[in-house]
């Protein structure tokens, strides 16, 4: 009977680390997302505050860092995934690893649970903590084409198109951006298309 009852209080212990380990785990998940939340959002403000420029005779700097994830700052989306982490029972192991400048941007973290496994019938797990690792990242939806009110390139032996679409003096020409494979067209002067435009840019998800 003593025998069966340590088996009981073995799988236990067994059962309750495993929850623990599944804790840690959402933690982490949650703490990687947020920053990859965090690191999407900076992007889609930056490019609408690029392309925005543009209605004020700016040159919208940079706007296609913007669109391809490149521009953000990884400090403050690390930030968050320390937040999260707390708000789920774990605290960050080491720094929040930022992009390295490749793409998709990525964000990998590791949390450490806050509390201890426990006593149990299993030595040590008084003092255990359950720990977790996960990697999110940002994938840009959507790629730079070309101005559209541009003149296509010139047919070979024929003559050249005339331009459509010229802007106004003072007001810039619209931009075209692909999505998958469907072109979007974006007038810097209307804030609506921007916005619009923004929901769909740029994708979060955790990945292995």
């Amino acid at each position: 009977m003593a025998g069966l009852l340590f088996l009981a209080l073995a799988f236990f212990a067994v059962g309750r680390a495993g929850a623990d380990k599944n804790g840690a785990q959402t933690a982490a998940d949650a703490a990687a997302l947020a920053a990859a939340q965090s690191y999407r959002d900076q992007l889609r403000t930056g490019l609408l505050t690029a392309l925005g420029g543009l209605t004020d005779g700016g040159a919208g700097a940079a706007w296609t860092d913007w669109l391809t994830g490149r521009a953000g700052s990884p400090d403050a989306a690390c930030g968050a995934a320390a937040s999260y982490a707390t708000l789920n029972g774990a605290g960050l192991v080491g720094d929040c690893v930022p992009p390295d400048g490749g793409l998709p941007a990525a964000f990998t973290v590791t949390v450490r649970a806050t509390d201890p496994v426990g006593r149990s019938v299993v030595p040590g797990t008084e003092d255990t903590h359950a720990t977790a690792t996960a990697r999110a990242v940002v994938e840009p939806r959507c790629a730079a084409g070309r101005p559209a009110g541009e003149p296509s390139p010139r047919p070979s032996g024929g003559a050249s198109p005339g331009p459509t679409g010229t802007p106004s003096p003072g007001r810039p020409a619209p931009v075209e951006i692909v999505c998958g494979g469907e072109v979007v067209t974006i007038d810097p002067a209307r804030p609506g298309d921007l916005a619009r435009a923004a929901r769909a840019l740029f994708a979060v998800r955790l990945a292995d």
